[in-house]
């Protein structure tokens, strides 16, 4: 680690009451796994046709929107419930199911994860803070596919520190998808992540990674964001995968909430995250969830 001070939150949160489940048009088409335990394992390709890109496209500007429209709300004050419905009916009004409702019993439309939540955080009567951080995670699926990608932002004003790992986890993201080139092992995205990420001390979170993603939200491909020897499976153009890098102010080792959902660092000090699904092209990537 490096010597620089490591904020955790004046609070630890704590789980809010959470609203009833919100409700989707009939006429809105449902992956599969809604009202089972879970999903049916994924058994074809990572590479994808030119027809499933094309509807990943789809899906994944409307998660981009939607998680659009959902920030616009953040301030002190809001709910994070209310992003959740602002998210939820943002999806429904454009035909997308939210993939995260109903998922292994999720229930809600999108996750809501702040300060020293990795990922999962779900949404409720929490409401946001002046110097929070927040990261949305928003998923569509429409045209039979899914669209996933995520963002960490600002609760008015925040100090420093936080403000730059929120920056600096940006980019390692960016880094990383620059770095997706056909040939290469899924590992380079681990590794350039973590050396850009310990130039700063930060943790890089390994037990939540990066996936492959078509009509399966989650096809069973693994993208870790540290530098692991076993991702070694070779990225071909077609292959449809995120990149969502968690990086933390402290140990990456984690706790996890009764609701066994909302993950959140052991020492309680604030993480940031970033996300993309991308597809593979013949001399890079393209990138599926811009608005």
């Amino acid at each position: 680690m490096s010597g620089q001070s490591t904020q955790s939150s004046p609070t630890a949160l704590v789980p809010g009451v959470q609203s009833p489940i919100r409700s989707v048009p009939g006429n809105i088409r449902r992956p599969e796994y809604v009202g089972k335990p879970a999903p049916t394992p994924y058994k074809g390709p990572e590479v994808q046709t030119p027809e499933t890109i094309e509807a990943m496209r789809v899906a994944g500007r409307i998660a981009a929107r939607a998680m659009a429209e959902a920030a616009k709300a953040i301030a002190p004050g809001v709910t994070t419930d209310e992003l959740d419905r602002i998210a939820h009916e943002y999806m429904c009004d454009h035909g997308a199911y939210p993939s995260t409702l109903g998922y292994r019993g999720f229930p809600k439309s999108l996750c809501t994860s702040i300060n020293e939540v990795i990922c999962h955080g779900i949404p409720d009567s929490t409401v946001l803070r002046d110097g929070d951080i927040i990261n949305l995670d928003v998923t569509a699926y429409i045209g039979g596919v899914h669209g996933d990608n995520n963002a960490t932002y600002l609760v008015g004003d925040v100090d420093e520190e936080s403000r730059l790992l929120v920056e600096r986890t940006r980019e390692s993201l960016e880094r990383a998808i620059k770095a997706v080139k056909p040939g290469r092992q899924i590992n380079i995205i681990g590794r350039v992540i973590e050396s850009y990420a310990k130039r700063f001390g930060y943790g890089v979170v390994r037990d939540f990674t990066g996936h492959g993603i078509n009509t399966s939200f989650h096809s069973g491909l693994i993208v870790p964001h540290y530098d692991s020897p076993h991702a070694t499976t070779v990225i071909q153009p077609g292959m449809t995968f995120t990149i969502e890098p968690m990086l933390t102010l402290g140990t990456y080792e984690y706790d996890m909430w009764a609701d066994g959902w909302t993950v959140v660092t052991k020492d309680r000090k604030r993480t940031a995250q970033f996300e993309h699904t991308l597809v593979v092209t013949e001399t890079g990537t393209e990138i599926l969830t811009l608005p």
